[in-house]
C-alpha cells in the first residue's frame, strides 16, 4: 500500500510512535516561525528552557500582527523579539517587511521540510509541499530548543479537484466550497490533501489560499503536491535549488475522498458569523456594501493583487465605501510600484495599508455601526472585525474589487470580461528587511531589551489528587479562542503580560468572568463541541491559568486549543455522554475525586455535582507524555523535570 504526501512527510520526520490512527506521533520539526502577537511569549519561555541557541535548520521571528504602535507596549514588545533572535541564532523579518506566511512561503519555505508556526494559519506552507502545523509558542519554542513536535495522528483526506476555474472564480470559492462541506469541524483529526488534474490548473498563490483556510476546517494541516508549478514559482523566487517533487503514491489510500468538480464553481461567499455559512454569491442578493477589507494572509499575493488593481484601473471606489488594501509582502508592495498598478490601486481610491494582518485580527479599520464588511481573509467571527454587530463576509479579491465599485455585494461575473495575470519569471528579491542573528562566537555581546510590559510566565502547579471548584462559565458549541481571549487594539498589546491580559478573557461572553474567578480564586469551565475553534494564541490558555481556571469540561476540543491547555496544565476532560452538559450550570460547585489517580491508571474521571448530587464519568483520553506532562503542572515544568 503506497503513501499519501502527508503520510510521507510524516515517515521521513518520525522521531516516535506509529503510523495508525488515534496514536500519538512525535516529529522532527525543520523550521519554525512566529509572529509578534504570539512570539513574546514563545521566546520568553525558549529563554527559561536555558538553551542557548536554537537547534532547528531555521527559525524565523516576523512582526506582522502588532504593528499599530498607539504606546510603549508593542514596540518594546518588538524590540525584545528582535534582541532575542540576534542573540539565539534566529531571523528577524522587520516591521513592514510583511505578513509571515506571505514571505516565508515567498523566501524560506522548502518542500518536503516540516514547520511549526506559533500562528493558526501556519499550513499556509502546504501550497508548496511542507508539511505545517499551526501550534501554540510553548510547543514552538521546545521545537526551537531541538524538542520532538507531538500531535495524534491524522485521518488522511484527499480532495479530488478536476476541470478547471471559469473566469471571475477563485482559488477562495474553491476553498469556500470545501468549508461548506465539511463545516468548521469537518477536519478535525484530519490532514487535507489536493489531487487531481485540475491542481495542475492553480498556481502556487492559488494553492497556498487553500492551503491557509484548511485551518477553519480544523484540519491537522493541508499540502498540495510539489511539482512542477512549484519548481517554477521557486526558481520566480531564486530559489531552484531547494525545489524537491512530492507526490502520493498511486495506490495510496486515503480515509475520505471529497470530489470537486472546478468547473462547476460560481463566486461564494462566508456569510456572518462562521466561515463555513457559505452561499453563492449570486444568491445573497445585491446589499448595500459599507467595506471592503483586501489583504491578509489568505489573499494578499502578487497575483491577488494585479487582479485587484486591474479590476480597479480607470474606476472610482463607490462613495459610500471604504476599500482599503494591504499587500502580503514588501516583495509584492514594491512590484506593485514598478508596474504601475499601486497607481491605478491609489488613483481608484483605496485605501493603501502597510504589509500586515492589519485588520484582520481586529488592528484597525473597523466597520461602522452594523456596517456590512467584505473582507478577502479567513476568519469572520462575531466582533473579530472590532465592531461588536459588523456583518462580515468572507469572499475572494475579485468579488470584494468589484463590489466597491458598484456599491452592492456584487456577482463580479457581471464585470465582463475578466482580467488574467500571468505568474511573473522572476520576482523581486530584496532581504534588506531580514536580519540575520550575530555568530555564536559573538552570542554573548547582544543584551536582551525588556519594556515593562513584560512580565513572568504565569505560575503553575502540579495536578492535585482531587479539584474542587464552582463552575466558573458555561458556553454553548463554536466558542472560538477569540471568544475565550479577544484580538484587537487594544487587548494585543498585551500579549506579554497575562495579568493585564486576563482581565480582557471571556469577557465576550461573561463580563463578570475575570472578577468572578479572582473572588473564587480557582474554577472550572464548562463548553460544548468544537471548544477553543480559531487562532492558536496560547494566551486563551495562559489568561485562564492566571484566573485559576482548573480544568476545561466540554463536549469536544479543538486540536491546538486542547494542546495548549495540557501545556499550561489546565486538565481537558470531555463529557463522556454529551446530554450530559445540559445537567451542569452556572454557579454548580463541582469535585473532580482523586483526579491525579484516575488519569495516570487511564480510567475515566468521576465528577460529583456537589449542587444537585449527580456523578457523571468524563473522557480523559491523553497520552503517557500527556498524562505526565499534566501531573507535572504542563509543559514547561515537564520540560524542566526531564532535563534534570
Amino acid at each position: 500500500m503506497g503513501y499519501t504526501i502527508a503520510q510521507k512527510l510524516i515517515a521521513s520526520h518520525l522521531v516516535s510512535g506509529e503510523m495508525k490512527a488515534g496514536a500519538e506521533i512525535g516529529l522532527r520539526i525543520d523550521q519554525t516561525l512566529t509572529q509578534d502577537a504570539t512570539g513574546t511569549m514563545a521566546y520568553l519561555e525558549f529563554e527559561a528552557m536555558g538553551v542557548p541557541r536554537v537547534k532547528t535548520e531555521l527559525s524565523v521571528a516576523y512582526i506582522d500582527h502588532n504593528t499599530l504602535q498607539t504606546g510603549f507596549e508593542n514596540a518594546d514588545d518588538h524590540r525584545y523579539i528582535q534582541s532575542v533572535c540576534k542573540k539565539h541564532g534566529l531571523y528577524f523579518s522587520r516591521p513592514g517587511n510583511g505578513i509571515c506566511h506571505q514571505v516565508h512561503l515567498e523566501r524560506f519555505g522548502i518542500p518536503g521540510k516540516t514547520l511549526i508556526g506559533s500562528d493558526s494559519h501556519t499550513p499556509t506552507g502546504g501550497g508548496i509541499g511542507m508539511l505545517a502545523f499551526g501550534a501554540g509558542g510553548l510547543d514552538v519554542a521546545v521545537a526551537m530548543g531541538g524538542g520532538t513536535y507531538y500531535i495524534t495522528y491524522p485521518k488522511m483526506v484527499r480532495v479530488n479537484l478536476t476541470g478547471a476555474l471559469k473566469p471571475w472564480v477563485a482559488a477562495k470559492d474553491i476553498i469556500l466550497e470545501v468549508l461548506r462541506r465539511l463545516s468548521v469541524k469537518g477536519g478535525v483529526g484530519k490532514i487535507i490533501e489536493y489531487g487531481g488534474e485540475g491542481v495542475k490548473t492553480l498556481t502556487v498563490p492559488e494553492r497556498a489560499t487553500i492551503t491557509n483556510m484548511g485551518a477553519e476546517l480544523g484540519a491537522s494541516t493541508s499540502v498540495f503536491p510539489s511539482d512542477d508549478i512549484t519548481r517554477a514559482f521557486m526558481k520566480a523566487q531564486g530559489r531552484e535549488a531547494d525545489w524537491v517533487e512530492l507526490s502520493a503514491d498511486a495506490d495510496a489510500v486515503y480515509d475520505e475522498i471529497v470530489e470537486i468538480d472546478l468547473t462547476a464553481l460560481e463566486p461564494l461567499a462566508a456569510c456572518p458569523h462562521s466561515p463555513d455559512a457559505v452561499k453563492k454569491v449570486s444568491e445573497i442578493g445585491e446589499i448595500k456594501v459599507d467595506q471592503c477589507c483586501i489583504g491578509s494572509c489568505t489573499n494578499s499575493s502578487l497575483a491577488d493583487m494585479l487582479k485587484v488593481a486591474a479590476i480597479l484601473k480607470g474606476r472610482t471606489v463607490h462613495p459610500d465605501v471604504s476599500l482599503s488594501i494591504a499587500p502580503g509582502s514588501k516583495q509584492v508592495y514594491n512590484m506593485l510600484a514598478e508596474c504601475g498598478a499601486l497607481a491605478d490601486i491609489i488613483a481608484a481610491g483605496a485605501r493603501v495599508l502597510e504589509c500586515a494582518c492589519g485588520p484582520c485580527i481586529g488592528m484597525g479599520q473597523s466597520p461602522n455601526s452594523h456596517g456590512i464588511s467584505l473582507r478577502t481573509f479567513n476568519r469572520n467571527f462575531e466582533g473579530r472585525s472590532g465592531t461588536a454587530d459588523g456583518q462580515v463576509y468572507l469572499v475572494s479579491p475579485e468579488t470584494a474589487a468589484v463590489s466597491a465599485i458598484t456599491g452592492v455585494f456584487t456577482d463580479p461575473r457581471k464585470m465582463g470580461e475578466a482580467p488574467v495575470i500571468a505568474m511573473p519569471e522572476k520576482f523581486l528579491i530584496n532581504d534588506n528587511m531580514i536580519l540575520p542573528p550575530v555568530s555564536v562566537e559573538e552570542m554573548d555581546t547582544v543584551e536582551i531589551v525588556r519594556g515593562p510590559n513584560i512580565k513572568p510566565f504565569p505560575a503553575t502547579a502540579p495536578l492535585k489528587e482531587t479539584i474542587e471548584a464552582d463552575v466558573m462559565l458555561k458556553v454553548e458549541d463554536n466558542i472560538t479562542t477569540d471568544h475565550i481571549m479577544p484580538a484587537g487594539a487594544k487587548i494585543l498589546p498585551l500579549r506579554s503580560n497575562i495579568p493585564a491580559i486576563s482581565e480582557h478573557c471571556f469577557v465576550r461572553c461573561d463580563p463578570a468572568f475575570p472578577g468572578r474567578c479572582k473572588a473564587a480564586g480557582s474554577g472550572i469551565v464548562v463548553g460544548g463541541a468544537n471548544y477553543g475553534q480559531g487562532s492558536s494564541r496560547e494566551h486563551a490558555a495562559l489568561a485562564p491559568l492566571y484566573l485559576g481556571i482548573k480544568a476545561v469540561i466540554v463536549k469536544s476540543f479543538a486540536r491546538i486549543h486542547v494542546a495548549n491547555l495540557i501545556n499550561a496544565g489546565i486538565l481537558p476532560l470531555t463529557f463522556k455522554n454529551e446530554a450530559d452538559y445540559d445537567r451542569i450550570s452556572l454557579g454548580d460547585k463541582l469535585v473532580l475525586p482523586h483526579v491525579r489517580e484516575r488519569i495516570q491508571k487511564g480510567e475515566p474521571v468521576v465528577l460529583e455535582n456537589i449542587s444537585t448530587g449527580e456523578t457523571l464519568e468524563l473522557n480523559a483520553d491523553f497520552s503517557e507524555r500527556q498524562v505526565a506532562m499534566l501531573l507535572a503542572g504542563g509543559l514547561l515544568d515537564y520540560t524542566r523535570e526531564m532535563n534534570k
